[in-house]
């Protein structure tokens, strides 16, 4: 498949947006102004970034307690994405969703969610209504290894599979639920042989290059788009922290980790690698794109820490919907 060199740059934008964000995030963490525990995107960025940039603005994402690089990735207002980390009144959710519950409506982000798993069935529900309503916009369902052990995974799976929705699932296999390795749950080689038994087209890439993940991801949209039914893509990647901010991952081999955290496997290098080679960019446009991002990212730690925290009465608003 030709890629043309502005899908390139785009891809190393947002893989290196979503580093950058996170590194912002990990940081303020340490400030100790960030309320709550932290499940960092850091390693993972290339599946975020090469799912996001195949979809259009008006297709639909679910994610999971792993959901800032996903929701950034889409085209989240980072000024709110943070102040909303923060706790802050200025957030996308009002400083009341946080970390595992970020979302903005308006780029098409139906929302993270703490529950493992908890995001199928309602990507499912999300997919039945773009079908119903005959547009041709697609949701992407993201998910990790975990939740693939889940009884909502083939219950998702299944339903998706028998209507046929505009739907695809994006495992990010990192290996680890928590501290539990996945060769010791799932008794096949690969989570995307799971997809086989509900008659669902699935294959495995590389989640730490962005441009093969978009690849497969524009494979996948185009059948959903098009009447052909969803599709399962697992992206094995590595998670660069452990699983939550204060999980040291010592459970994980040294020889492992050390391979999967070389500069050579690094989703950000990857790509820029493969776009610099391409002629989309130069090195020193490189540069200059991790300058203006950085800038950007700065300026909404800023906002997010100016902002105002919500008056304990605000708890109470938006509890009950207003019936006409």
């Amino acid at each position: 498949m030709a890629i043309d060199k502005k899908t390139l740059k785009e891809l190393y934008t947002r893989t290196l947006k979503v580093r950058l964000f996170e590194e912002k995030v990990w940081n303020l963490f340490g400030e100790n102004i960030v309320p709550g525990t932290l499940h960092l995107y850091l390693g993972e960025e290339g599946v975020a970034a090469g799912v996001t940039t195949a979809l259009k603005d008006t297709d639909w994402i679910q994610s999971s307690h792993r959901g800032h690089g996903h929701v950034v990735g889409k085209g989240a207002d980072m000024n709110l994405a943070l102040a909303e980390l923060l706790g802050k009144k200025t957030g996308s959710c009002k400083g009341k969703g946080g970390s595992m519950h970020i979302t903005q409506f308006n780029v098409g982000v139906l929302g993270a969610t703490g529950v493992v798993a908890s995001g199928l069935p309602i990507a499912v529900g999300a997919a039945l209504s773009c079908q119903i309503r005959k547009t041709d916009d697609v949701v992407v369902c993201f998910f990790g290894d975990g939740a693939s052990n889940n009884g909502t995974f083939g219950e998702s799976l299944n339903m998706s599979a028998i209507w046929k929705l505009p739907l695809v699932w994006i495992v990010e296999n990192n290996f680890y639920a928590m501290g539990t390795p996945i060769k010791m749950t799932c008794p096949s080689a690969t989570i995307a042989q799971r997809a086989e038994g509900y008659c669902i087209p699935s294959g495995v890439v590389d989640g730490n290059n962005a441009l093969e993940v978009y690849e497969a991801t524009q494979v996948a949209v185009k059948r959903a788009r098009e009447g052909g039914g969803p599709t399962l893509i697992e992206c094995q990647t590595y998670r660069m922290k452990g699983h939550s901010r204060f999980d040291p991952a010592k459970y994980r081999p040294q020889e492992e980790a050390d391979r999967w955290l070389s500069p050579e496997r690094d989703a950000v290098q990857i790509i820029k690698k493969i776009a610099i080679e391409q002629g989309a960019i130069t090195e020193k446009e490189a540069e200059k794109i991790r300058a203006a991002l950085q800038k950007e990212v700065d300026k909404a730690a800023e906002f997010a820490k100016n902002s105002e925290y919500p008056s304990p009465e605000e708890a109470l608003e938006d509890v009950y919907a207003e019936v006409p």
